[in-house]
């Protein structure tokens, strides 16, 4: 879906895509994405900043409340690092600043698309030790306890187990979970990273999964003793 209220630039990201094979459909205002977006499901949603009714940003925030794994790609105008940031914050997962080139688009669209691919093909639930994660209800199970996962303890975690095993700078856990233009610092990691381990180890002063490598960062391990 692509909403974007000019209609020359939303006439010409139809014919683009179109073009490469997508399927494409319209909203002219913020209302009508939502109402769109709450009626058909769509692969990725293309999301203009300035938009009437109710703006890209509010827009963002419902789909992605709605949605935590919907490629959101967000249109900037040039030079806005504010709203390139503040849509990040959101839940978009990238954005194309005004004006782009075809091939620019495309190249996003497809990486948003291939990484959605990558997280559907992943499994739903996971062990590790001797708690359980859905990650389609965003429980954990232990024992006869269960706790509830936030969005972000969800990406980390799933960031973690995609480089399992690799040690991880806190830079590079901010720009993998975070974006690379959301201005965390390495408290922001560690304070997340802690949640997690409160949650799944038995002892977290202790951390068996989670280990902390002095002066290069973290390393996740499934099975201790690797």
């Amino acid at each position: 879906m692509v909403v974007e209220d000019d209609p020359t630039l939303r006439l010409g990201l139809t014919k683009t895509l179109r073009s490469a094979g997508y399927r494409v459909e319209t909203a002219k205002t913020g209302t009508e994405g939502l109402e769109r977006a709450g009626a058909e499901a769509f692969d990725l949603v293309l999301l203009d900043v300035m938009l009437p009714e109710k703006n890209g940003f509010e827009v963002c925030e419902e789909l992605r409340e709605r949605d935590l794994d919907l490629p959101i790609i967000m249109l900037t105008a040039k030079g806005e690092e504010e709203d390139k940031v503040r849509g990040l914050k959101l839940g978009a997962d990238d954005y194309v600043t005004k004006p782009f080139g075809v091939s620019e688009l495309l190249a996003r669209v497809d990486a948003a698309l291939r990484r959605r691919r990558k997280r559907e093909s992943a499994t739903s639930r996971i062990e590790i030790g001797g708690a359980t994660i859905d990650f389609e209800s965003f429980r954990l199970t232990k024992g006869t306890e269960t706790a509830e996962l936030t969005a972000q303890e969800v990406k980390l975690l799933r960031f973690f187990l995609d480089h399992e095993d690799r040690l991880l700078t806190r830079q590079r856990i901010l720009d993998g979970v975070w974006g690379t233009d959301y201005f965390g610092t390495d408290r922001t990691v560690d304070n997340f990273v802690n949640r997690l381990r409160n949650k799944l180890e038995d002892d977290p002063r202790a951390p068996r999964f989670f280990l902390t490598v002095r002066g290069g960062g973290y390393r996740f391990c499934r099975k201790p003793g690797r």
